[in-house]
């Protein structure tokens, strides 16, 4: 569920727009700043929590600035303790999470669009054109819509074993590309892994592309980062996980389609390396078992994500 500060969220009563001033309160009478020269908002309608705001460098508008900023978006988020989502899919995946939603920025052409979904909303929606949202967040943002939300505190090893309760685990290593690890969390949410487990080096799951190209899954399959590498496979070993890298020039390498019955009905869990590089020499020989996924010739590897999806699947269809 969201929360935030006090706002009448779902059971609001909607208002037609013209009626709020800046501050969120009735302002039928007119008195109050409402810019009522927005022509989209009349034939809309609007959560009462809902904040007209018509300047881009107001400080209500502060945590989405430059989002095309990937280092200094990394330092904003990380010392503020908040992530930044974009998109209807990923606003309604983040409404029914367990995150605190912290605010809601929507263009007034999606207002009426949106106007269900934003009844759900407990924290302060800015109502903006398509104008003030394109200078805030430093682009043309076409999907219309961003929040923010609260960042949860940092789960280890540990923590996501008591979450995926003997269900398949993904671990990865030395990945920085957030949209491969948006994807990955997309597959391992559809194919039912119980978790994802990053090493030190990995790239944020939350960051803003990552948490777009999940489809906002990300917000509902727990993970966690390790404090040590490969040491931190430990605690899976001594939880009876069998940790199985995803490694396609390794000698002795058991056929994907051999793992299950290699597993005898121990838990997994499937290691991938990064784009490129691949699993590090230390994390392959922290492997119970090598596991390469049979291709036709000429091609020689495929897409981290890619490859977790096809593993994931063989290890969840195929339970030992």
């Amino acid at each position: 569920m969201s929360s935030g500060t006090e706002h009448p969220g779902k059971d609001a009563r909607l208002v037609p727009w013209g009626t709020l001033g800046t501050d969120g309160a009735d302002d039928r009478d007119g008195t109050g700043d409402t810019p009522e020269a927005w022509p989209g908002f009349l034939l809309g309608r609007c959560p009462v929590n809902a904040i007209p705001v018509g300047d881009p460098y107001d400080p209500r508008l502060a945590e989405y600035r430059a989002l095309k900023d990937p280092v200094g978006r990394r330092l904003r988020e990380a010392s503020m303790d908040f992530f930044v989502i974009e998109g209807r899919l990923p606003l309604e995946r983040l409404v029914a999470s367990a995150y605190r939603i912290r605010s809601v920025v929507v263009a007034e052409h999606l207002v009426a669009t949106l106007a269900g979904l934003l009844e759900q909303v407990d924290a302060p929606i800015y109502l903006v054109t398509k104008a003030v949202l394109e200078e805030t967040v430093g682009f043309t943002l076409h999907r219309g819509v961003v929040a923010t939300a609260d960042r949860p505190a940092a789960l280890g090893g540990a923590d996501i074993l008591h979450a995926a309760s003997g269900a398949p685990l993904v671990v990865l290593e030395g990945s920085n590309d957030h949209e491969n690890i948006g994807s990955l969390f997309r597959s391992a949410a559809a194919l039912g892994a119980g978790g994802v487990l990053l090493d030190p080096s990995c790239a944020d799951p939350l960051y803003r592309r990552s948490v777009r190209v999940s489809m906002g899954h990300v917000l509902h399959v727990p993970f966690g980062r390790f404090d040590s590498w490969p040491g931190g496979l430990d605690v899976l070993k001594a939880a009876g996980y069998v940790v199985v890298a995803l490694a396609p020039h390794v000698r002795g390498a058991v056929d994907l389609a051999d793992l299950v019955p290699a597993l005898s009905g121990r838990p997994v869990a499937l290691m991938i390396g990064a784009e490129g590089p691949g699993l590090t020499c230390a994390a392959l020989a922290s492997a119970d078992l090598a596991v390469t996924i049979p291709m036709a010739p000429g091609v020689d590897s495929l897409n981290m994500a890619t490859a977790a999806a096809i593993a994931l699947y063989e290890v969840t269809r195929r339970p030992g």
